[in-house]
């Protein structure tokens, strides 16, 4: 898992639930950094530099792609 990078940074745990669904749909290897922590205590989610969804190096450029078809679809729209 270190040689996962960081694609995305989100303030609030339900802004990942709609992406977590896609990426496990495509097969993706990923996972979100202080996602736990952020769920029981949200206030800390700032302090703690969000939740990162980090991915595998070969699946950046695809996950690029989803996070910026997901943000601009008006159904699926995440930020």
């Amino acid at each position: 898992m270190e040689t996962f990078v960081t694609i995305a940074v989100f303030d609030y745990t339900h802004q990942i639930e709609i992406l977590k669904h896609r990426l496990d749909q495509e097969g993706f290897q990923y996972f979100f950094e202080n996602e736990i922590m952020s769920s029981f205590a949200p206030m800390y989610s700032t302090a703690l530099g969000g939740i990162k969804l980090k991915v595998h190096p070969n699946d950046f450029e695809k996950i690029k792609l989803i996070l910026q078809e997901m943000k601009y679809d008006n159904n699926l729209r995440i930020v």
